[in-house]
């Protein structure tokens, strides 16, 4: 089984979140898939330094960012197929929020790049399943609307989500949400105050049951 990594740069404060990204090409590893890597070729919102957290006057690219995270083996998302993936999975990070669409900027009413789009509703189409962590659920959601998730219980992205139509569930460190319907899998990590070993049981739990559901 192979499953798509979509990455959104590199560094929890403008790009992918680091630990979530690698733990999830792990799971998937462990648990005897496949993987491939891929990002939308395209100027990143900004660039943070993630010692100090403040803005750099610089520019990156968001597909050359993440490739440093997945050795050089990365594709523009704009070469995805779901019928050459049996699932595909959204690790967390404000780049997600900031890249992948401008949740962090707009909040609900955020746009959300078309080659992420087209991805989140073509797999939906082949009935493919779908994995979030983190924030990403609000990417999901934005795209797809009615759909059950969690973010955790952060009390304010909850009405975020909710006003894009979403289902809310509650849960805690490593607990998973699945919207069999959509076959829709997302985990809180980072949203909630983890440490690397609750995020590396959340995403297994999450790979786990996408290569189920396919």
């Amino acid at each position: 089984m192979k499953i798509a990594v979509v990455l959104a740069g590199n560094g929890v404060y403008d790009g992918a979140e680091i630990h979530e990204a690698t733990l999830t090409l792990l799971a998937i590893s462990q648990q005897g898939a496949e993987y491939q890597c891929f990002a939308p070729d395209m100027q990143q919102a900004h660039v943070i330094n993630h010692l100090t957290g403040e803005e750099m006057n610089e520019k990156r690219n968001v597909l050359v960012e993440s490739a440093r995270i997945a050795r050089g083996n990365i594709k523009a998302l704009s070469e995805y197929k779901p019928t050459q993936f049996d699932a595909i999975i959204f690790p967390g990070g404000f780049g997600v929020a900031k890249n992948l669409c401008s949740f962090a900027f707009d909040g609900p009413d955020c746009q959300v790049n078309a080659a992420v789009e087209k991805a989140i509703k073509d797999t939906l189409d082949a009935h493919k399943p779908i994995g979030a962590l983190c924030i990403a659920p609000v990417l999901i959601s934005k795209v797809l609307g009615n759909i059950k998730v969690t973010i955790g219980q952060d009390e304010a992205t909850v009405n975020a989500l909710e006003a894009m139509g979403a289902q809310h569930i509650k849960t805690t460190h490593s607990e998973i949400v699945v919207d069999e319907k959509n076959k829709i899998v997302t985990t809180p990590c980072y949203m909630l105050d983890a440490n690397i070993a609750q995020i590396a049981q959340g995403v297994n739990n999450v790979v786990a049951k996408l290569l189920a559901l396919a």
